[in-house]
């Protein structure tokens, strides 16, 4: 992947993170190479993070307008 090319779409970054995880932990990428492989995995598991933040947010706004969340509700009776 290209340093220029932006993922945006949450199971493509993490599809890209799964590739590069397995790429550093077969080890036959020289150091260098290696060094450039972690940096453009540490990108995509924040901006992974950041993906994930942002959807729990919503499901948190979405979710004040419940009474309770289901569990919740099995829990009282």
């Amino acid at each position: 992947m290209s340093a220029k090319k932006k993922i945006t779409n949450f199971e493509s970054q993490l599809e890209e993170l799964e590739t590069i995880v397995e790429q550093l932990e077969d080890g036959d990428l020289p150091l260098d190479e290696a060094l450039k492989v972690f940096e453009q995995g540490v990108k995509l598991s924040r901006q992974c993070q950041q993906l994930l933040a942002e959807a729990e947010q919503k499901v948190t706004i979405l979710m004040d307008g419940q009474e309770q969340p289901f569990e919740a509700q099995e829990e009282q009776e």
